[in-house]
This record gives C-alpha cells, sequence and structure tokens, in this order.
C-alpha cells in the first residue's frame, strides 16, 4: 500500500514497446478493493515531449545532411564544368588524335573523383577531430539546468562515417555524370581554333 509504483529499466531500447506490452499482459488486474486499475508507462509516453524534441533534432539532421550534399553536388559540377572549358584545347586535341567521347569524359571523371577523395580526407580529419577533442575535453560545454546535460554528447560511429563518405562520393560522381556531359559537344575543329 505504500508503495507509488516500479521502474524497471531495459538495456535494448528498441524493445521498449514489446516489453511495455509484455509487463502490461502480467499485472492485468485490479486491487482488492476494486479502487485503482494498475497501469504502465514507458517513459516515452512519460516524458512524451522531450521524444518530441529528440524526434525534431533527428530531422534536423537529415535535413542538414540533405542540403550538404546538394551544396556538395553543385559546387563539385560546377567546378568540373570550369575544367573542362579550361581544358578546351586538350580535348579538341584528344579527340582529333582519336580519343572517344566516353574516355575523355572518363578523364575528367577520374580528376573530379580525385578532387572529391582529397575534400573528404580533410573533412574527416576536421570533423572527428573536432568531434574526438569534444568527446574528451569537452569544448562545448552546456547548462545542465536547461538541457539537462552538462556537455554536448557525441557518438561516434564508424559505420556511419563511412557509410557516409561512400554515399557522399556515389553520389557526387553520379551528378558528375551529366556535367561531363559538355566533352560531348565540344568540337575538334573549333577547340582547336579557339587557340
Amino acid at each position: 500500500n505504500y508503495i507509488g509504483g516500479y521502474e524497471v529499466f531495459i538495456n535494448d531500447f528498441s524493445k521498449l514497446d514489446e516489453i511495455s506490452r509484455s509487463i502490461k499482459k502480467s499485472i492485468l488486474f485490479q486491487d482488492e478493493n476494486q479502487r485503482q486499475d494498475y497501469h504502465v508507462k514507458t517513459i516515452q509516453e512519460d516524458q512524451r515531449e522531450i521524444f518530441l524534441w529528440l524526434s525534431f533534432l533527428d530531422l534536423n539532421v537529415i535535413i542538414i545532411l540533405i542540403l550538404m550534399i546538394l551544396v556538395s553536388t553543385i559546387n563539385m559540377g560546377s567546378g568540373l564544368l570550369v575544367l573542362i572549358i579550361t581544358k578546351t584545347n586538350l580535348i579538341g586535341l584528344l579527340k582529333a588524335i582519336g580519343a572517344t567521347n566516353w574516355t575523355i569524359r572518363k578523364i575528367f571523371l577520374h580528376q573530379a573523383v580525385f578532387i572529391i577523395f582529397k575534400g573528404m580526407i580533410w573533412g574527416n580529419i576536421i570533423g572527428i577531430g573536432l568531434c574526438l577533442l569534444q568527446q574528451y575535453y569537452v569544448l562545448i560545454p552546456l547548462n545542465p539546468e536547461v538541457y539537462y546535460l552538462n556537455a554536448v554528447p557525441i557518438e561516434l560511429n564508424w559505420m556511419h562515417i563511412v557509410l557516409l563518405n561512400l554515399g557522399t562520393l556515389l553520389l557526387c560522381v553520379a551528378m558528375l555524370v551529366i556535367p561531363s556531359y559538355v566533352v560531348t559537344k565540344i568540337s575538334p575543329i573549333k577547340a582547336l581554333k579557339f587557340d
């Protein structure tokens, strides 16, 4: 009669609903005087506002990643176009000696992949380095009374980092195939006269 409730801790948060249903089935009864139903509330039901706020943070991360990938593909596409325009004479010369359009496009795509790869290496060094500094030395502290945390939390999931890098590389290369099509429009005669 003096217990207000029991708190159950679980190891796998993804099984929260399953465990909640199991506990509800186990205690589905009323007390002897029929005064009060026993009920089960998960932390998601009890702290709904916090989980709603966290779901908005997840949405923000997705939007930011999409915007970053979009900006990087646009930048790489414009960079490839500039590279093609500055190498118009080379393209004309290669076509004049018999190189196919696809061969010339591959040259520029390989150059673009090299630039993307170099940028990704520097980006990973800076990004992971800042995350490690935050994780071990707390560069950005938080007010625990407001945020319930004393520092910005960092979780480095290496599988996510690898997948993000591979996805970015593949998406950027796929988006560069369209600008490389400009090579097919360059005429060898006009390109060599252009010099």
